[in-house]
């Protein structure tokens, strides 16, 4: 049986780790991506914010055998990665697709990769590649540089330690719904909707 100090501090936890949906209404009308695609991804995303603090909160339960709780605790990196990825893809859109060029980021961009337009490429590339996933601009705090990843299944290829700087969701649901095959076009309204000032932000924010 839980002591009466581990059942009190179950509890708090459990009132402390819920997650809340985030509103992302304002996204509604962006040029590329119809309500109807949107609307569908937003509820995609709740779904994962649910699940995850469901797991939180069965993980709890004493009753779980050991199989049970492995399966859960495995499961929740799974959910909280997809959770998490919707709102860094979310928070990076709504802008006007235009960077600049004096900023520290475009500046880092530029050095590493020789220009700018190198980087995109290869971030485009990456996005194309067969499969579905994530494609995530990463920072290395330890070095500086940056990569850019292909994540799959939300929780696997992360780099381990580095920062995500900018997100693209190239699963499915992201774009098939309005664009079928044409993975390219959607790429392209991904980089036309792009908030820059978040990205940027993020790149600053982050330990040097």
């Amino acid at each position: 049986m839980m002591s009466t100090f581990a059942i009190a501090l179950a509890s708090l936890f459990l009132a402390a780790a819920p997650y809340t949906v985030k509103d992302y209404q304002h996204l509604i009308g962006m040029k590329g991506f119809s309500d109807q695609l949107l609307t569908m991804h937003f509820k995609l995303y709740e779904g994962y914010v649910k699940n995850t603090n469901d797991l939180i909160g069965q993980l709890q339960s004493t009753s779980l055998t050991p199989l049970e709780y492995g399966a859960l605790k495995r499961r929740l990196g799974w959910e909280f990665d997809g959770m998490r990825l919707h709102e860094y893809y979310f928070d990076n859109l709504g802008g006007n697709g235009q960077s600049d060029q004096k900023s520290p980021l475009f500046q880092t961009l530029t050095k590493q990769w020789g220009s700018f337009d190198k980087w995109k490429a290869d971030f485009i590339k990456t996005g194309s590649m067969r499969g579905i996933g994530w494609v995530v601009l990463y920072r290395d705090p330890q070095t500086g540089l940056l990569y850019n990843a292909w994540i799959e299944e939300h929780d696997t290829g992360h780099l381990a330690g580095a920062n995500p700087i900018l997100v693209m969701d190239v699963f499915e649901h992201a774009y098939m719904p309005q664009y079928g095959l044409d993975r390219a076009a959607y790429i392209n309204a991904f980089f036309a909707n792009l908030n820059w000032k978040t990205v940027e932000e993020r790149f600053v924010k982050r330990p040097h």
